[in-house]
């Protein structure tokens, strides 16, 4: 497999210093892999992260309206409790910080580690895990379901929140409330390869499809025979239907999330009977976004996410951001 790429062992390093390169709003705290705002604010802080390799996720969301910092651990392994300990510090700003976590085992436990370790400091943490697959539960490194794309509404209504002026304890409320209603499901049309090994993450055969994937090549709920588009979309979409409970009169936001290898044309293809098989359920859709904002290095596939939404989280989803992988005014 081919990567673009100098040393595999300065795959993060380089990255992040070309992230800081190409977007002067944000910077690099020195001597760590965390990314934090160029210009903090003083209001709630969010902190979210994990492995590398989900590019934009999580630097891109670093700016107004959305992350305060981002901390990076090498590709598709969790950062260590002294990163995530040094972007809480890098960030606080007397009023509290706010730790996104999606749910896998060992970004539970060092985000929680450093949590500890800040708190002993005086800085005044709350946390929230993310778990919006609905494909499998219990799997290869998580306990419960895992936490994928919906991560990206939990940033931005969150990351909403706090730029309003919230408080800590609002901000984890309203971040409670998106996790509750958000839940998502993937597929991979074929594996990625990490860097550091230089083999494909596991196998696919030409004809074959998994279901359910998970955003670091977990196994899903089963394989098959390569389908069409929309019987693709369709076994997701019910099991999406099936685990949530959304129905008519509800409204929803929709994330079709590319896992880095698909084009977007067949990303639009795939949204074009996500949007047909809402229109039959009679389900409003308020707010679509199409294109690469969890991805899984080069894998391609994608994953649907749905968010149910009232009034108040329209209203935050709604709000402006300004950050390298998603601006809206």
């Amino acid at each position: 497999m081919k990567k673009l790429l100098n040393q595999a062992d300065r795959y993060v390093d380089e990255m992040l210093d070309g992230i800081v390169a190409a977007h002067p709003e944000l910077k690099r705290v020195p001597g760590t892999q965390v990314i934090v705002r160029a210009h903090p604010k003083a209001k709630v802080a969010l902190v979210s992260g994990g492995g590398s390799g989900h590019e934009p996720a999580h630097a891109g969301y670093v700016g107004d309206g959305m992350l305060d910092a981002a901390v990076s651990g090498s590709v598709f392994t969790s950062p260590t409790p002294d990163q995530v300990l040094a972007a809480i510090r890098a960030v606080d700003q007397g009023q509290g910080v706010l730790l996104v976590i999606k749910n896998y085992t060992g970004d539970v436990m060092n985000f929680e580690m450093a949590a500890d370790l800040a708190s002993m400091e005086g800085i005044a943490i709350e946390k929230v895990i993310v778990a919006d697959d609905v494909a499998v539960e219990n799997s290869t490194y998580t306990v419960g379901k895992r936490g994928i794309a919906g991560t990206v509404f939990v940033h931005k209504i969150a990351g909403a929140a706090a730029e309003a002026g919230l408080e800590l304890a609002e901000v984890k409320r309203i971040a409670e409330k998106v996790i509750q209603n958000v839940y998502s499901m993937g597929m991979a049309l074929s594996p990625c390869t990490v860097p550091a090994s230089g083999k494909p993450s596991f196998e696919l055969g030409e004809d074959e499809v998994e279901i359910g994937i998970g955003i670091h090549g977990e196994p899903g709920t089963h394989r098959e025979s390569l389908r069409s588009a929309d019987d693709i979309v369709d076994t997701l979409l019910e099991r999406i239907f099936a685990k949530s409970g959304i129905a008519p009169p509800d409204r929803v936001a929709v994330m079709l999330n590319g896992l880095g290898a698909t084009p977007q044309s067949e990303l639009y293809i795939a949204y074009r009977r996500v949007a047909e098989r809402l229109a039959e359920r009679r389900i409003a859709v308020h707010k679509t976004l199409v294109g690469e904002y969890m991805t899984s290095l080069e894998m391609a596939g994608f994953s649907i996410s749905l968010l149910k939404l009232d009034d108040e989280l329209t209203r935050l989803l709604d709000a402006p951001a300004d950050t390298p992988a998603h601006r809206q005014r």
